[in-house]
């Protein structure tokens, strides 16, 4: 009889053991405390986060190019996107206002003009982490039309429009030529 009752009460204190254990309550990990509470987080902050990382990953880097070919032309292939253009002109000339039902601005009707204004190369020389290279320059001069209309809603509802908008903004696409015996690290074998 006694090791059924042994028995018994091994299987009562597992049984136990594992109710009290379901869930949150019992043998879990490391308590957070106050950290372990979710903190919600506004869209507006990861919408700007995300921007941050769209410019830095698409503008803000300066790549380095294969050499230039003797005799090919050495212009500048790619014109600044719309996306490029717009993003500078808000960094630029933000929108004022911004308050629902009171006071938005708003640009609307947009035309852009790419005009280049220069695209030249740079005499070889050294660069730190880069070796022996050329710097391309290429400028841009791109004016921006666009209407510019104002909703105004306290103390006189009203709305502004002006038709004849323009912003010009000047965007340079530098990027580096490598020069001479270029290794580019893949290991040839004869």
């Amino acid at each position: 009889m006694g090791s059924k009752t042994s028995g018994f009460v091994g299987m009562t204190l597992l049984g136990l053991t594992m109710l009290s254990s379901v869930g949150c309550i019992g043998l879990s990990g490391p308590n957070l405390g106050v950290f372990g509470v979710p903190i919600p987080i506004s869209p507006y902050w990861m919408d700007k986060k995300e921007d941050e990382y769209w410019v830095k990953e698409r503008y803000d880097r300066v790549p380095v190019l294969g050499p230039l070919t003797s005799g090919g032309p050495a212009v500048a292939l790619d014109p600044p996107s719309d996306d490029e253009i717009m993003r500078a002109l808000e960094r630029a000339h933000p929108l004022e206002g911004g308050l629902p039902l009171l006071h938005e601005v708003q640009r609307s009707n947009v035309r852009i003009v790419k005009t280049k204004i220069g695209d030249f190369v740079d005499p070889p020389r050294f660069y730190p982490l880069i070796g022996p290279a050329q710097q391309h320059h290429a400028h841009y001069k791109c004016i921006i039309y666009y209407t510019q209309v104002t909703h105004i809603g306290w103390p006189v509802p009203h709305t502004l429009r002006d038709e004849d908008s323009q912003e010009v903004i000047y965007i340079d696409h530098n990027h580096f030529h490598m020069v001479g015996n270029v290794d580019t690290g893949a290991q040839s074998q004869f």
